[in-house]
């Protein structure tokens, strides 16, 4: 004998199978968060663009502001180049990292494979990505996909970072060090698999600069 379902009934089953099938799709739009990403590392080789990177402090009441460009090169290959306020150079050439202090007029060098480990450059210019990192999405958050890679290595410089893609395109990192504060770096005009020159990649430092190697 058919009986009708009272309509308080029918009514809560709608509202579950419009929680599951919700559900279903975040969970859907979480895992192609981090295919995103494992997209981006296999198939960007090379990368530029402009960038606002924001510091701010534990308790987030005090705040940096600092601009420039940036390239990379997989594998291991980039270059971040502050133009404000101050004028500083970071450059991986495949074997050491330089930074360069305008100002100072100092350059500090280390070989690669410890200045770098599972840091952010390392997971936009190398490709090592799930054997320093372990990636779980996040939810969608200002217009943006975003996936938090946490480092597998706990003594590190910084605890976590969130990559954040509008479609296929970087976007925006957050970076959360070991001492709490955060960084931000929005990134603009960015252009994906572009041809670099080699020199862009080179350092050496210039005439009358002190040099230190670490």
């Amino acid at each position: 004998m058919n009986r009708r379902m009272p309509a308080a009934a029918r009514g809560l089953r709608a509202m579950v199978l419009a929680a599951s099938m919700l559900a279903a799709a975040a969970g859907s739009a979480r895992a192609d968060a981090v295919d995103t990403l494992r997209d981006f590392v296999r198939d960007v080789k090379s990368g530029r663009a402009e960038f606002t990177q924001t510091v701010s402090s534990p308790d987030g009441a005090r705040r940096k502001v600092s601009s420039g460009s940036f390239e990379f090169q997989r594998p291991d290959r980039f270059r971040f180049a502050y133009a404000r306020p101050y004028e500083q150079l970071i450059v991986g050439d495949g074997r050491k990292v330089w930074i360069y202090d305008a100002d100072l007029n100092q350059v500090s060098v280390r070989a690669l494979s410890q200045a770098i480990g599972a840091t952010p450059a390392a997971l936009l210019a190398g490709a090592a990505l799930e054997r320093d990192f372990v990636l779980q999405a996040q939810p969608a958050q200002d217009g943006l996909d975003w996936v938090q890679a946490t480092p597998r290595v706990k003594d590190g410089a910084f605890q976590s970072m969130r990559i954040g893609f509008r479609g296929k395109e970087l976007a925006q990192v957050e970076i959360l060090d070991s001492f709490g504060q955060r960084s931000r770096l929005q990134f603009s005009r960015y252009e994906a698999n572009p041809a670099l020159p080699e020199s862009a990649f080179r350092f050496v430092p210039p005439k009358g600069a002190d040099v230190i190697e670490q």
